[in-house]
């Protein structure tokens, strides 16, 4: 009898649904496993390819199941939808994972190791307490402004209402002056949890070589730098630097029929965490090169004589992604650019 060629799983929970199929594509087996037994399973099965989309749990399944000497594949949901038959449900989810695993020009997603996760996590931790400190701060100007206090933008201009809090004479409420010093009081325990994050993202990205090296690109600081390191996939298995900030949602999108080409806005596509950064690391340079008065980097200033100022910071930041690519490769350091 011929052997298995590919397993699609369609993880879950607790009920996992698991589609095996031949060399040829013809069906070999369907069967719905419980968490427990999807290992024991796997083991009992000749070496082949076991596909997954590339969701919650995937990567750690994934390092399970190359454990037991099979060659793991996580598949982009996005490219597993259209092999889906008519109705979805768990079967066809499973056999849709396992047609678009076959497929020879399918892209598919690296498993990150354990390290790379826990990278992963102490960002998305920070990023999550950056945002509740923003909250908390725009909760007490909001509440403020009901009494006609009110102060500029911007997290460094808190202090003025601090400072409207401790006057006796402002003739606030003493309900309200209590609860404005509550919402100080979270802001500065927020302050103080961010500022060990930095420190403890600074010092692993000092002492690791290859985000030491991407942080000589101007832009890129030591967060985004250990978010390169945790979401990005090898750098190898681009071809060329385009295609990673193509990944990342850096160029035009595309809309080309009858063989002419129409370009329009960023695509967006990739991850968008690392585009966010990208793109604010380079909106930071252009905000400074024009502060000081001073480009020497001849394409900057070309690209500001021309072009309104957040366009060329996304062109920075595509060429800030090409950069990142041609500095993992080449294992260099950047080097500055400068007019002849």
């Amino acid at each position: 009898m011929e052997e298995v060629s590919v397993i699609g799983i369609d993880l879950a929970k607790r009920s996992f649904q698991v589609h095996g199929a031949k060399a040829d594509g013809s069906v070999a087996f369907r069967r719905k496993l419980s968490r427990g037994k999807v290992l024991s399973f796997l083991a009992s099965q000749p070496p082949c390819t076991v596909a997954m989309e590339a969701c919650a749990g995937a990567h750690y399944w994934g390092r399970e199941i190359a454990a037991l000497g099979h060659e793991v594949r996580l598949v982009p949901p996005i490219y597993v939808k259209p092999f889906v038959k008519r109705q979805k449900n768990d079967a066809a989810d499973a056999e849709a994972i396992t047609e678009a695993a076959e497929r020879p020009t399918m892209h598919f997603v690296a498993v990150k190791t354990e390290a790379q996760q826990a990278q992963a996590m102490l960002f998305h931790t920070r990023d999550l307490l950056v945002r509740q400190r923003t909250q908390t701060i725009n909760a007490l100007r909001g509440h403020l402004v009901e009494y006609g206090i009110v102060a500029p933008k911007g997290r460094a201009r808190i202090g003025q209402l601090a400072a409207v809090l401790e006057d006796g004479d402002s003739g606030l409420p003493e309900a309200v002056v209590e609860l404005g010093w509550l919402l100080f009081g979270r802001i500065d325990e927020l302050d103080e949890k961010i500022d060990g994050l930095d420190r403890e993202l600074l010092r692993r990205a000092r002492e690791d070589e290859e985000t030491a090296r991407l942080m000589t690109i101007p832009g890129i600081g030591p967060v985004t730098a250990m978010a390169l390191q945790a979401f990005a996939p090898p750098m190898e298995s681009f071809r060329r630097g385009r295609d990673f900030s193509a990944w990342l949602g850096l160029v035009p999108r595309q809309h080309t029929t009858g063989g002419k080409p129409r370009l329009g806005g960023i695509s967006k596509m990739g991850q968008r965490d690392l585009r966010r950064l990208l793109v604010s690391g380079a909106m930071t340079v252009v905000t400074h090169a024009i502060r000081r008065g001073e480009i020497t980097d001849p394409w900057l200033a070309g690209m500001l004589a021309r072009k309104p100022k957040k366009l060329v910071a996304v062109a920075l930041a595509n060429k800030m992604a090409r950069t990142v690519w041609a500095l993992t490769t080449k294992k260099e350091t950047y080097r500055v650019r400068t007019a002849a």
